[in-house]
């Protein structure tokens, strides 16, 4: 049976919006794209020097298992060129599990739910966009709950093509 996963997209090296589109159609091989939340512009968190991100969030209708989407997202970080040099440094595509279902995994190299989503508005507000009521395992709260009460002083803002920085 299919299940619903969600995925966090975020890129700032080279064409920010292309990358974000190419894995959003790459994705489409590891299941059905449900929904597409809009691209958002944001300041880099944690290492500060680099370029602003483009996010965005898709849902995803998967017959691979949750370890089978991190390894499906992995080859489509590859294909599009990211190279893991810095932690939280520049990347051409970033795609993250930030739910899968109602699973709940934690492995040295897999966490379901994503362990920092709860502290990013710029994951919780494209997810909040697609899935307001989709509710977190653990804390047993909705996506637009999470927003609400989230304090990340981080600027985030839907993305225009023109606009070069939040």
């Amino acid at each position: 049976m299919p299940t619903i996963a969600y995925i966090g997209i975020g890129s700032n090296m080279g064409d920010r919006e292309a990358n974000c589109m190419k894995a959003i159609e790459l994705l489409s091989e590891a299941g059905r794209v449900v929904s597409v939340s809009s691209l958002y512009c944001s300041e880099p968190v944690g290492y500060q020097e680099q370029e602003d991100f483009i996010n965005a969030v898709v849902s995803l209708e998967t017959d691979l298992s949750a370890r089978g989407l991190l390894n499906a997202c992995h080859a489509i970080e590859a294909r599009l060129g990211r190279r893991r040099t810095v932690r939280w440094g520049p990347r051409t595509i970033d795609l993250d599990i930030l739910l899968y279902g109602d699973l709940m995994i934690n492995e040295s190299d897999i966490v379901i739910p994503h362990p920092l989503m709860v502290a990013r508005r710029f994951v919780l507000a494209p997810l909040a966009e697609i899935a307001p009521d989709v509710l977190h395992p653990v804390l047993c709260k909705t996506a637009a709950q999470l927003l609400r009460e989230l304090k990340d002083a981080y600027s985030v803002m839907k993305y225009k093509p023109d606009h070069k920085s939040p």
